[in-house]
């Protein structure tokens, strides 16, 4: 599992999440793959907002990956 401070910022969105990560290589691939595809889940639910915002607490499942945000 891996954790993702959002270092005193409120939250991040999805996409940002995905890109920051490496786990996409472009806006356009992290669109097509949580809206089109599927492929994200957010707290066990699959979500297909693009620029859902992300708080601690919530874990995200992408690509094999398990991401948990912390404050």
């Amino acid at each position: 599992m891996t954790t993702f401070p959002l270092n005193g910022h409120e939250f991040i969105e999805l996409n940002k999440l995905l890109k920051l990560l490496s786990l996409v290589g472009s806006g356009g691939e992290a669109k097509v793959r949580i809206r089109e595809e599927g492929e994200a889940t957010v707290n066990g639910e699959v979500e297909t907002q693009v620029r859902k915002k992300l708080r601690a607490g919530d874990r995200v499942k992408f690509g094999g990956e398990t991401i948990l945000i912390e404050a």
